[in-house]
């Protein structure tokens, strides 16, 4: 998969969490305010691929997403989005281009996980696809293991997300907090110094501005 940049700074930073695993791309990178990231990916007729994806941390959460075919035509398109999963068979050979846009916020930086799944899964036996006799019970115990982990891999990525999510979310209330809580001081100093300046000036004796004059 190629990388391209779009918007008015076109830039992104990138962490790969785990490049070309069976076929798929995994990756997590940021998003700026006002701006777009696209990626592209070569793929062949008939190819079925998977698009999953996800906004981690940054304002609500949210991001705009299209693919386009390499004609130009936009096969998907979803405004605004948290999460999305899109699977589609590729009718075109060609790149297929992947966007997300951020360009709808002015201050809400947001990083972006997606996973890009490409073609089947092999089978992990070579012959399983083509073979008339049943499964020998070691064959079965391999195949229930390998949809076992599977399974494991798919909700440790998810619970991986949520855990980034609600950590973004706990540390942005904790500055809250802790801006209120600055914000409460100064207000408590401000009424202090202000009750007291007002209560000595109800105790201070005022004296004749001017002398009285004699005759």
């Amino acid at each position: 998969m190629r990388s391209g940049a779009g918007g008015m700074r076109g830039w992104a930073l990138l962490l790969l969490l785990g490049a070309l695993l069976a076929g798929g791309t995994e990756l997590t990178f940021e998003l700026p305010d006002s701006d777009k990231q696209c990626f592209h990916q070569e793929l062949d007729r008939g190819l079925k691929f998977t698009l999953d994806y996800q906004v981690i941390t940054g304002g609500h959460y949210d991001v705009d997403c299209y693919i386009e075919d390499p004609s130009g035509r936009a096969i998907y398109r979803e405004t605004k989005k948290q999460y999305d999963s899109f699977p589609h068979h590729a009718e075109l050979t060609g790149i297929y281009t992947f966007c997300f846009s951020n360009e709808f916020s002015t201050f809400s930086h947001k990083t972006v996980y997606f996973n890009l799944q490409v073609g089947d899964e092999p089978p992990i036996l070579p012959d399983m696809g083509t073979r008339v006799t049943a499964l020998t019970q070691m064959e079965s115990a391999c195949v229930t293991i390998h949809e076992a982990l599977k399974a494991v891999i798919d909700s440790q990525t998810h619970y991986r997300l949520r855990e980034a999510q609600d950590r973004s979310r706990a540390e942005e209330l904790s500055g809250r907090v802790s801006y209120w809580s600055a914000g409460e001081t100064v207000i408590l100093f401000v009424v202090s110094i202000g009750q007291v300046v007002l209560l000595k000036s109800f105790f201070t004796e005022k004296r004749p501005s001017g002398n009285a004059g004699g005759t």
